[in-house]
Protein backbone atom coordinates (compact mmCIF):
# COMPACT_ATOMS: atom_id res chain seq x y z
CA UNK A 1 0.00 0.00 0.00
CA UNK A 2 1.43 3.24 -1.20
CA UNK A 3 2.08 5.65 1.53
CA UNK A 4 3.31 8.35 -1.14
CA UNK A 5 0.45 11.38 -1.21
CA UNK A 6 2.53 13.94 -2.68
CA UNK A 7 2.17 11.78 -5.98
CA UNK A 8 -1.74 12.66 -6.05
CA UNK A 9 -1.77 16.25 -5.13
CA UNK A 10 -5.00 16.82 -6.97
CA UNK A 11 -7.00 13.79 -5.50
CA UNK A 12 -8.92 14.18 -2.90
CA UNK A 13 -8.46 12.41 0.71
CA UNK A 14 -11.41 10.72 0.36
CA UNK A 15 -11.19 9.53 -3.04
CA UNK A 16 -7.94 8.18 -1.88
CA UNK A 17 -9.79 6.12 0.60
CA UNK A 18 -12.55 4.69 -2.00
CA UNK A 19 -9.29 3.53 -3.83
CA UNK A 20 -8.51 0.99 -1.34
CA UNK A 21 -12.21 -0.12 -1.03
CA UNK A 22 -13.50 -0.14 -4.77
CA UNK A 23 -11.81 -4.02 -5.66
CA UNK A 24 -14.08 -4.85 -2.83
CA UNK A 25 -16.76 -2.49 -3.47
CA UNK A 26 -16.96 -3.77 -7.25
CA UNK A 27 -17.46 -7.05 -5.88
CA UNK A 28 -20.37 -6.50 -3.96
CA UNK A 29 -22.09 -5.07 -6.50
CA UNK A 30 -22.22 -8.45 -8.27
CA UNK A 31 -22.87 -10.74 -5.01
CA UNK A 32 -25.90 -12.71 -5.18
CA UNK A 33 -27.32 -11.08 -2.30
CA UNK A 34 -27.50 -8.08 -4.02
CA UNK A 35 -28.32 -9.21 -7.60
CA UNK A 36 -31.53 -11.25 -5.80
CA UNK A 37 -32.54 -8.18 -4.07
CA UNK A 38 -32.58 -5.97 -7.16
CA UNK A 39 -34.43 -8.45 -9.27
CA UNK A 40 -36.84 -9.55 -6.39
CA UNK A 41 -35.95 -13.20 -6.14
CA UNK A 42 -33.75 -13.12 -2.81
CA UNK A 43 -35.01 -15.69 -0.45
CA UNK A 44 -37.22 -13.35 2.46
CA UNK A 45 -34.55 -15.84 4.61
CA UNK A 46 -31.83 -14.14 3.47
CA UNK A 47 -33.07 -10.89 3.84
CA UNK A 48 -34.61 -11.54 7.50
CA UNK A 49 -31.41 -13.17 8.49
CA UNK A 50 -30.24 -9.56 7.24
CA UNK A 51 -32.46 -7.47 8.79
CA UNK A 52 -32.36 -8.81 12.17
CA UNK A 53 -28.33 -8.71 12.40
CA UNK A 54 -28.52 -5.42 10.76
CA UNK A 55 -30.18 -4.27 14.07
CA UNK A 56 -27.22 -5.35 15.64
CA UNK A 57 -24.74 -3.72 13.93
CA UNK A 58 -26.79 -0.60 14.39
CA UNK A 59 -26.47 -0.67 17.98
CA UNK A 60 -23.02 -1.29 17.91
CA UNK A 61 -22.07 1.28 14.75
CA UNK A 62 -24.01 4.25 16.88
CA UNK A 63 -21.62 3.33 19.32
CA UNK A 64 -18.90 4.16 17.08
CA UNK A 65 -19.94 7.31 15.88
CA UNK A 66 -20.62 8.37 19.60
CA UNK A 67 -17.30 7.52 20.12
CA UNK A 68 -16.15 9.38 16.69
CA UNK A 69 -18.10 12.45 17.64
CA UNK A 70 -16.36 12.50 20.89
CA UNK A 71 -12.70 12.72 19.93
CA UNK A 72 -13.43 15.16 17.03
CA UNK A 73 -10.65 18.18 17.70
CA UNK A 74 -13.54 19.83 15.25
CA UNK A 75 -16.62 21.40 16.81
CA UNK A 76 -18.77 21.08 13.34
CA UNK A 77 -17.76 17.10 12.67
CA UNK A 78 -18.73 16.86 16.57
CA UNK A 79 -22.16 17.58 15.87
CA UNK A 80 -22.80 16.32 12.58
CA UNK A 81 -21.65 12.45 14.06
CA UNK A 82 -23.51 13.16 17.21
CA UNK A 83 -26.36 13.68 15.59
CA UNK A 84 -25.79 10.41 13.27
CA UNK A 85 -25.46 8.41 16.36
CA UNK A 86 -28.81 9.45 17.37
CA UNK A 87 -30.22 8.77 14.10
CA UNK A 88 -28.78 5.18 13.94
CA UNK A 89 -30.42 4.57 17.02
CA UNK A 90 -33.69 6.06 15.39
CA UNK A 91 -33.54 3.64 12.77
CA UNK A 92 -32.77 0.21 14.63
CA UNK A 93 -35.77 1.53 16.30
CA UNK A 94 -37.63 2.33 12.94
CA UNK A 95 -36.85 -1.76 11.97
CA UNK A 96 -38.52 -2.67 15.24
CA UNK A 97 -41.46 -0.59 14.21
CA UNK A 98 -42.27 -1.63 10.38
CA UNK A 99 -39.55 -4.01 8.67
CA UNK A 100 -39.53 -6.56 11.20
CA UNK A 101 -43.16 -6.42 11.72
CA UNK A 102 -43.56 -6.89 8.24
CA UNK A 103 -40.91 -9.98 7.77
CA UNK A 104 -43.03 -11.85 11.68
CA UNK A 105 -39.70 -10.73 13.72
CA UNK A 106 -40.76 -9.53 17.08
CA UNK A 107 -38.25 -7.93 19.38
CA UNK A 108 -37.87 -11.40 20.94
CA UNK A 109 -36.69 -13.35 17.57
CA UNK A 110 -33.70 -10.35 17.33
CA UNK A 111 -31.96 -10.88 20.78
CA UNK A 112 -33.03 -14.36 20.46
CA UNK A 113 -30.61 -14.78 17.29
CA UNK A 114 -27.69 -13.38 18.66
CA UNK A 115 -24.93 -11.47 17.22
CA UNK A 116 -23.48 -13.89 14.10
CA UNK A 117 -20.29 -14.10 14.11
CA UNK A 118 -19.20 -12.10 10.89
CA UNK A 119 -21.65 -8.73 12.42
CA UNK A 120 -19.60 -9.40 16.06
CA UNK A 121 -16.03 -9.60 14.27
CA UNK A 122 -17.28 -6.29 12.25
CA UNK A 123 -18.44 -4.54 15.15
CA UNK A 124 -15.58 -5.27 17.37
CA UNK A 125 -12.69 -4.01 14.44
CA UNK A 126 -15.30 -0.64 13.94
CA UNK A 127 -15.22 -0.42 18.16
CA UNK A 128 -11.50 -1.23 18.47
CA UNK A 129 -10.54 1.06 15.86
CA UNK A 130 -12.62 4.20 17.16
CA UNK A 131 -12.08 3.83 20.55
CA UNK A 132 -8.12 3.27 20.40
CA UNK A 133 -7.14 4.62 16.93
CA UNK A 134 -6.70 8.36 16.17
CA UNK A 135 -9.85 11.08 15.10
CA UNK A 136 -8.77 10.73 11.41
CA UNK A 137 -8.83 6.48 11.50
CA UNK A 138 -12.25 6.43 13.33
CA UNK A 139 -13.71 8.37 10.15
CA UNK A 140 -12.09 6.24 8.07
CA UNK A 141 -13.52 3.20 9.39
CA UNK A 142 -17.31 4.22 9.99
CA UNK A 143 -16.89 5.66 6.57
CA UNK A 144 -17.78 2.57 4.52
CA UNK A 145 -21.23 2.27 6.21
CA UNK A 146 -21.74 5.13 5.00
CA UNK A 147 -20.42 5.58 1.17
CA UNK A 148 -20.59 1.62 0.11
CA UNK A 149 -24.46 2.12 1.14
CA UNK A 150 -24.58 4.73 -0.62
CA UNK A 151 -23.34 4.07 -3.86
CA UNK A 152 -25.05 0.72 -3.43
CA UNK A 153 -28.35 1.90 -3.09
CA UNK A 154 -28.26 4.15 -6.33
CA UNK A 155 -27.27 1.39 -8.61
CA UNK A 156 -30.05 -0.89 -7.04
CA UNK A 157 -32.83 2.22 -7.57
CA UNK A 158 -31.96 2.02 -11.36
CA UNK A 159 -32.48 -1.93 -11.23
CA UNK A 160 -36.01 -1.05 -9.68
CA UNK A 161 -36.62 -4.58 -7.68
CA UNK A 162 -40.03 -5.93 -8.43
CA UNK A 163 -40.56 -6.99 -4.67
CA UNK A 164 -41.93 -3.85 -3.06
CA UNK A 165 -40.25 -4.70 0.14
CA UNK A 166 -37.10 -4.82 -1.16
CA UNK A 167 -37.58 -1.15 -3.42
CA UNK A 168 -38.40 -0.03 -0.08
CA UNK A 169 -35.44 -1.03 1.25
CA UNK A 170 -33.37 0.09 -1.45
CA UNK A 171 -34.67 3.74 -1.64
CA UNK A 172 -33.97 4.48 1.73
CA UNK A 173 -30.35 4.10 0.81
CA UNK A 174 -31.11 5.76 -2.78
CA UNK A 175 -32.56 9.02 -1.42
CA UNK A 176 -31.57 12.21 -1.78
CA UNK A 177 -31.85 12.87 2.41
CA UNK A 178 -29.17 9.76 2.29
CA UNK A 179 -27.11 11.05 -0.04
CA UNK A 180 -26.85 14.27 2.17
CA UNK A 181 -25.78 12.76 5.11
CA UNK A 182 -22.83 10.66 2.88
CA UNK A 183 -21.87 14.07 1.59
CA UNK A 184 -21.67 15.68 5.40
CA UNK A 185 -19.25 12.78 6.18
CA UNK A 186 -17.17 13.02 3.12
CA UNK A 187 -16.99 16.57 3.63
CA UNK A 188 -15.35 16.01 7.21
CA UNK A 189 -13.30 13.42 5.54
CA UNK A 190 -11.73 15.64 3.14
CA UNK A 191 -10.92 18.56 5.83
CA UNK A 192 -8.64 15.74 7.82
CA UNK A 193 -4.98 16.63 8.01
CA UNK A 194 -2.85 13.70 8.97
CA UNK A 195 0.52 12.66 7.69
CA UNK A 196 1.68 10.45 5.45
CA UNK A 197 1.95 7.42 7.70
CA UNK A 198 -1.54 8.09 9.45
CA UNK A 199 -2.96 8.41 5.83
CA UNK A 200 -1.50 4.53 5.20
CA UNK A 201 -3.39 3.34 8.87
CA UNK A 202 -6.72 5.22 7.12
CA UNK A 203 -6.62 4.01 3.99
CA UNK A 204 -6.00 0.28 5.36
CA UNK A 205 -9.16 0.51 7.76
CA UNK A 206 -11.39 1.62 4.93
CA UNK A 207 -10.21 -1.27 2.63
CA UNK A 208 -10.86 -3.51 6.07
CA UNK A 209 -14.38 -2.16 6.68
CA UNK A 210 -15.47 -2.18 3.27
CA UNK A 211 -14.55 -5.86 2.81
CA UNK A 212 -16.37 -6.11 5.84
CA UNK A 213 -19.55 -4.75 4.26
CA UNK A 214 -19.11 -7.14 1.79
CA UNK A 215 -18.82 -10.22 4.47
CA UNK A 216 -22.16 -9.36 6.02
CA UNK A 217 -24.23 -9.37 3.14
CA UNK A 218 -22.35 -12.96 2.14
CA UNK A 219 -23.43 -13.93 5.60
CA UNK A 220 -27.02 -12.42 5.42
CA UNK A 221 -27.12 -14.82 2.00
CA UNK A 222 -25.23 -18.14 3.18
CA UNK A 223 -27.41 -17.38 7.30
CA UNK A 224 -24.42 -17.59 8.66
CA UNK A 225 -24.39 -18.81 12.16
CA UNK A 226 -21.30 -20.25 14.86
CA UNK A 227 -20.14 -23.47 13.82
CA UNK A 228 -20.40 -24.84 17.49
Amino acid sequence: MSTDTAAEPDTSFSQRLWREGEPTYRQILTHPFLLGLADGTLPREAFRYFVVQDSHYLRAYSRCLALVAGRSPVEDAVRTFALHAANAVDVERELHASLLGELGITEADVEDAGVAPTTLAYTSYLTSVCATGSWAEGVAAVLPCYWVYREVGRTLVERSSPDPLYARWIATYGSPEFDAVVDQVLTVTDALDVSATEQARCREHFAVTTRYEWMFWDAAWRQYAWPV
